[in-house]
């Protein structure tokens, strides 16, 4: 009677146990990884969106130099 009562409380043999106990290990050491991920994401957005404000920075400094020059030749 002893002895059905130590396996019955005995984590290893009941599978369910292992196998919550194996998705917590793994999902305690994927944590890490999808933080890096995120931030990674993070400082890809922030040089899109840089990339951008240049962009448009630098369109609209042409935009002007155009602007500037056909006046030029018209007068």
């Amino acid at each position: 009677m002893a002895d059905k009562t130590a396996t019955a409380n005995d984590p290893a043999r009941d599978p369910q146990r292992r196998i919550a106990a194996a998705t917590a290990i793994g999902m305690n050491a994927l944590n890490p990884i999808i933080h890096f991920q995120a931030s990674m994401l993070r400082m890809w957005a922030d040089s899109i969106e840089k990339f951008a404000e240049n962009y448009e920075k630098k369109l609209e400094e042409t935009a002007t130099t155009v602007e500037e020059r056909d006046k030029e030749r018209a007068a």
